[in-house]
């Protein structure tokens, strides 16, 4: 069964796929939009770009944006600052990020015009923001191995997925080693997700799909989706088995435009897939 239309509001850049594992309800974000869209229909608009989400409790969400990682209340809809996060370059943003097993929240920025190592990732642990790896033109596919021992992540420009060792903390402690090199299949890797047998689903920008990889990098297959510009996977519904994709409008020509009329929407799949529960941010 091929992936079908999950929500129909159009994003230009669609990022960020979360399944609140408390809520039972899929997040994302529209970062041009500026916009937070959920499944039973809500959204929410923000005075800058946002990109990535996790969750600190049932009703409050930590959201990166432009320049900020903040808490969002779903009920009184307070923002509350955590921490700049390059709030001195306005040239850069906030892309894709994650939360991690071990509490922390994952971060990655680029140039909004996507410079060249422009950007970096960086890691909100407990109340503290480190810089990690730099630089990093376009950070993307941040994901953990279930156990929370292996970090993976991207620089879409170079299309190489690198994997890391994480310490009990979360920190890492090893340099980041080549886990997948794609630049030779011309393949674009973006968001990512685990699964809870450890393997890796990415987003390929640009291909029309979500590739399934082991832990050892061998490819298991993939999902097609509806339209080229795959920008986030997450796994989620009531048996954590539904496949979710985010797209994007960005990028396309006129002419692809008019041949995927569903590119920006929220996509999704029945597989056998069985999803990780989003962990909980720890402030």
């Amino acid at each position: 069964m091929g992936a079908k239309v999950y929500d129909q509001r159009a994003c230009i850049l669609g990022e960020g796929a979360f399944w609140h594992p408390e809520l039972k309800k899929l997040f994302w974000c529209d970062i041009i939009g500026r916009r937070l869209l959920c499944d039973d229909g809500s959204e929410w608009m923000f005075d800058e770009h946002i990109s990535a989400v996790g969750w600190i409790s049932e009703a409050l969400l930590m959201i990166a944006s432009e320049t900020a990682l903040f808490t969002f209340d779903l009920g009184t809809h307070v923002q509350t600052k955590l921490c700049d996060l390059e709030a001195d370059n306005p040239a850069t943003r906030s892309n894709d990020g994650r939360a991690d097993p071990h509490g922390g929240f994952w971060i990655g920025t680029m140039g909004k015009q996507a410079e060249l190592e422009a950007g970096a990732i960086y890691r909100f642990f407990k109340g503290e923001l480190r810089r990690l790896f730099a630089p990093i033109t376009i950070s993307n596919a941040i994901c953990f191995s279930p156990d929370g021992s292996v970090a993976y992540f991207t620089d879409t420009y170079y299309s190489r997925v690198m994997r890391v060792a994480l310490d009990p903390d979360g920190w890492p402690r090893t340099a980041p080693q080549l886990f997948l090199d794609l630049s030779k299949e011309g393949l674009n890797p973006d968001g990512a997700v685990t699964t809870a047998n450890g393997d890796i689903l990415i987003a390929l920008w640009g291909a029309g799909r979500v590739a399934r990889y082991d832990r050892y990098g061998k490819s298991k297959g993939s999902f097609d989706m509806p339209t080229d510009h795959i920008t986030c996977p997450a796994v989620g519904g009531a048996d954590m088995s539904t496949l979710f994709a985010t797209s994007a409008q960005q990028g396309l020509s006129s002419a692809k435009r008019l041949a995927q009329p569903d590119a920006g929407k929220t996509f999704a799949v029945e597989t056998g897939l069985s999803g990780i529960p989003a962990p909980q941010v720890i402030l």
